[in-house]
């Protein structure tokens, strides 16, 4: 048995109630809600399970043969979709597993349909989200390859890569080296791009696992994109509030504060969820995969740089309440200075007047 999974998946910019998604789509449309079957139910923890709705099925040729591909679709409570692209083929083995990975190398051919799907999504859910919007461009994808025998005389790195290439020992080490098993006759190896899964039972919790780390990165990669636009309007904007005079500056600096603190409260708010999208407790080994899908798909690194620059954002915050108190401190004393030679000019009068 072998079976291809080609996953791409999307961010709408906004969180969504999926009970209510649930509810408006029940009647037209098959769904479900994710759920891990070969775990107990305490090990892997969710808060929201994502809804899963069944699209209709492509067939895709490529080299003069048809590949039918099931579809499915996945929305995220954090405001993100997942597509993934089935083809399964009981009766072949890991060579015939290797050549038609060989023909879709880089999810090759997909790319339309995906715009196709996304489209047709969009109209399914678009009634029932306000303001929805995608991006079409902006995505993360990646391929999980699954046969039902492990066989370690097959090589498997021209199929995680996508060509055959004599590739270098330094290059090759890099590739498997995040190799995992559970038992003997299973392996899970996983790379930048690509995962390849053997094992005689359905690895099914696997492919969630993965795929939920897929759209973790994908959302960190979302809000850091967010941020950096954040914080070029905010130096856009304090630089014409320099240009100001001391009166309207400080009122627009007020204006920028307010802004700054509701773009990193609300998206601080957004990546703790993030975060927290899954929590794998109990099962050492479905919390290592999921922790080494996690580390090459460098999730560490988007969360560092999300983290910099929410951090950078609070720094400017609190300059620019210095410079508000500092122009407040000032207005205060020149009353004052005001005010007293106003009472200066007031004696000299009455002393005059006398």
């Amino acid at each position: 048995m072998i079976s291809l999974r080609f996953y791409r998946i999307y961010d709408i910019g906004r969180e969504i109630d999926l009970d209510w998604l649930e509810k408006a789509l029940a009647l037209n449309y098959f769904t479900a809600r994710t759920s891990f079957v070969r775990v107990k139910p305490k090990s892997i923890m969710l808060e929201d399970p994502p809804l899963m709705i069944q699209m209709h099925p492509i067939r895709v040729e490529r080299d003069g043969k048809q590949y039918e591909f099931s579809v499915q679709a996945r929305v995220f409570d954090i405001g993100a979709i997942s597509f993934c692209f089935v083809y399964e083929n009981p009766d072949a083995d890991i060579n015939t597993l290797e050549e038609i990975a060989f023909l879709f190398a880089g999810q090759e051919g997909l790319s339309d349909f995906y715009v196709q799907y996304l489209k047709t999504l969009g109209e399914i859910v678009r009634p029932h989200i306000k303001n929805f919007a995608i991006d079409p461009d902006f995505f993360e994808d990646y391929s999980i390859y699954v046969t039902d025998r492990r066989n370690d005389a097959v090589d498997p790195v021209p199929l995680l890569i996508g060509e055959k290439a004599n590739i270098s020992a330094q290059m090759r080490e890099e590739i498997i080296k995040n190799s995992l098993s559970y038992t003997t006759d299973d392996l899970a190896i996983l790379s930048w791009d690509s995962a390849l899964l053997c094992n005689p039972e359905s690895p099914a919790d696997l492919l969630d696992l993965i795929e939920f780390a897929n759209v973790q990165v994908l959302e960190l990669r979302y809000y850091d994109r967010e941020l950096t636009r954040e914080m070029e309007k905010m130096y856009d904007e304090i630089e014409h509030a320099d240009r100001l005079s001391s009166f309207r500056r400080s009122r627009q600096y007020h204006a920028i504060m307010v802004k700054l603190m509701e773009t990193s409260a609300g998206i601080s708010e957004t990546i703790e969820k993030v975060d927290n999208l899954i929590k794998v407790t109990e099962d050492v080994y479905y919390a290592r995969v999921y922790a080494t899908a996690l580390k090459v798909l460098r999730s560490h690194q988007w969360s560092e740089s999300v983290s910099r620059k929410i951090e950078v954002i609070q720094e400017n915050y609190s300059m620019l309440s210095d410079e508000v108190r500092i122009q407040h401190s000032n207005f205060l004393e020149w009353i004052i200075i005001i005010l007293i030679a106003m009472e200066f000019v007031f004696a000299i009068w009455q002393a005059i007047g006398k």
